[in-house]
């Protein structure tokens, strides 16, 4: 039986569409769930704390915050998703700025994420940590689900996902000997309101004929941080409906 009973959780982003969803699949499997988000406010006794991940200081805080409070942590998600406000531009109006900094605060910000996270799991020599990436981390996208709608997959979101799927493949190397397992979730379109004409083509693609939902995803990322999967590390595990089998 899968179960998380009294592990401390950290979930980073932890207010999104799917970090709400990782958070309360935790908490269900009686895990301790802490959401760290930029949205939150500092209140570890109350599971919450204000983070951003493009600040290592900030992650510092919440670390320090988590240990004084419980004394380790035992597992660890990335899901926040910063991004620019000229997000979803078309690549032929894309600035390199633009770009930089897209990569900076994502990528960049996972990996400060991940390394903090470790370095706080080694001294018990156990611990498990999940990177949120995506389908568009294994494949190009097809660009024909677009058409008909203002919508486009942003060019940075490709590399930097398709960057943390390669992460966690070197992080799961260095550290399995110490104990530390890492894993990376790439999920299918999620489903949230997305145009008619979107949702009709994607359907159409896609094997089981709609897109997911953040319930599809979580329960992966539960079995990922249990001791169910204690010989799993260096995986990108795919939930996308089928997407990328054909």
């Amino acid at each position: 039986m899968i179960n998380l009973k009294n592990k401390i959780i950290v979930v980073v982003g932890g207010s999104g569409m799917l970090g709400k969803e990782f958070v309360k699949e935790i908490r269900e499997n009686d895990g301790i769930a802490i959401n760290a988000d930029i949205n939150q406010q500092s209140d570890i006794g109350n599971h919450t704390f204000e983070c951003n991940i493009t600040d290592e200081k900030s992650i510092v805080q919440l670390i320090d915050a988590v240990i004084k409070k419980f004394g380790r942590i035992d597992g660890w998600i990335n899901t926040a998703y910063p991004r620019t406000a000229d997000w979803g531009a078309k690549i032929d109006t894309i600035s390199f700025d633009s770009w930089r900094k897209n990569v900076d605060m994502h990528l960049n910000g996972y990996f400060i994420c991940s390394k903090l996270a470790i370095d706080a799991m080694l001294p018990n020599k156990k611990g498990s940590l999940i990177n949120i990436s995506s389908i568009y981390g294994v494949v190009g996208p097809d660009f024909t689900i677009y058409e008909g709608t203002e919508m486009t997959m942003p060019a940075a979101y490709s590399a930097i996902k398709g960057g943390l799927i390669n992460l966690g493949q070197y992080l799961a190397s260095y550290y399995g000997k110490s104990g530390i397992r890492v894993n990376t979730i790439s999920p299918g379109g999620i489903f949230d309101n997305q145009p008619a004409s979107f949702l009709k083509n994607y359907n159409n693609k896609v094997p089981l004929k709609r897109m997911g939902t953040p319930q599809d995803i979580a329960p992966a990322a539960v079995y990922l941080l249990s001791d169910a999967s204690s010989y799993v590390t260096g995986h990108n595990l795919i939930i996308d409906g089928g997407w990328t089998c054909i």
